[in-house]
């Protein structure tokens, strides 16, 4: 096994504003696993939040010893092993359980959602992201969503409900809302969940702060949409903690530590009657392709990096009708521009 890698700047499309920062791109690293002559390609996107960075990636790939890479893969024992390096670190895993599972599939020459038994015909309609901005941008950005059937809102501000009009001025498509921790009363919540519900939101992510969890469960117990734990939720030991308190939950592989613990989430998730819905960062379209192969298991997807970023590496997945569209190539399929 040979391990490469090398750093990427990921350039958004409009500068990404959320409850609580801003930015205009995100430090990538580009991973490739080289084995009897198939590579398999991997991506670490390290949000600003989240601690990660080309140094602390660096850093963690440096002591990342190839040939613990068996293969065939037992890619539990791969995480055990990520996880013995050094405690968090959770996307710069992922890019390496990605790109072992590019890999794996080459070598078996089946495409990963079939080695993760999802079914194509199952697959969620995913949503478009607007950040948190001026009425202009955001009707701007409403017009130039793709062919997305819903649209996907960063809420959390005093602006809220002026946010909401303005998207309702020029769009009717169904709404996911993320909060991201935003909102802080519990009455003035609920009057807005119930508000929200009256304008076709069909989702609620994060609404209070992670740590609070008897004001989530507070208003899960009593909202007439399913709150969603996102921040809440990083990896799967926290799956258990938000039943009762979240109606359900949103993986991401680069919280997950990658597609391997991802899907165990997924199965957790369903046998604790969660809803699963499955997210992304800003990620090009290998990381994209890695949430795709799992989202005909979740009820709702929100896989649009692409579309969000202007310097993509990769080519653009099939997308038809809102949706995206599983290939039969072997691994990820992911195709190089």
């Amino acid at each position: 096994m040979k391990l490469t890698y090398q750093p990427f700047e990921l350039l958004l499309r409009h500068t990404f504003t959320i409850a609580k920062f801003s930015r205009t791109s995100t430090p990538i690293m580009l991973i490739q696993i080289e084995h009897e002559g198939k590579i398999g390609y991997g991506e670490a996107s390290m949000v600003p939040y989240m601690g990660e960075s080309f140094e602390t990636a660096t850093d963690f790939l440096n002591k990342v010893d190839a040939r613990q890479f068996q293969y065939p893969f037992d890619f539990g024992s791969i995480i055990a092993y990520l996880d013995s390096i050094a405690p968090g670190n959770p996307a710069i895993k992922a890019g390496i359980d990605i790109a072992l599972h590019d890999l794996d599939g080459k070598l078996q020459n089946k495409p990963c959602w079939q080695l993760l038994g999802s079914d194509p015909l199952k697959m969620p309609a995913t949503s478009f992201t607007i950040g948190i901005d001026t009425p202009e941008v955001i009707i701007q950005k409403v017009k130039e969503a793709p062919d997305c059937k819903i649209i996907k809102v960063k809420l959390g501000r005093d602006s809220d409900r002026e946010l909401i009009k303005t998207i309702r001025s020029v769009t009717d498509k169904p709404l996911f809302v993320d909060a991201n921790q935003g909102w802080t009363d519990l009455e003035q919540s609920l009057d807005l969940i119930h508000w929200l519900h009256e304008q076709g939101v069909l989702l609620i992510e994060q609404p209070m702060l992670k740590t609070d969890i008897d004001s989530n469960a507070w208003l899960t117990e009593r909202s007439p949409i399913p709150l969603i734990g996102d921040e809440a939720v990083q990896r799967l030991p926290d799956v258990e903690k938000a039943k009762g308190v979240y109606h359900g939950i949103n993986i991401k592989l680069m919280k997950s530590a990658g597609m391997y613990e991802a899907h165990q989430m997924i199965l957790k998730a369903k046998e604790l009657g969660l809803k699963l819905m499955i997210g992304c960062m800003s990620e090009t379209s290998c990381a994209t392709l890695a949430g795709i192969a799992l989202a005909p298991q979740c009820d709702w997807a929100d896989l649009d990096g692409p579309f969000l970023t202007s310097n993509n590496p990769y080519q653009m997945p099939e997308f038809v009708d809102g949706k995206w569209v599983l290939g039969d190539d072997a691994g990820l399929g992911i195709k190089h521009e």
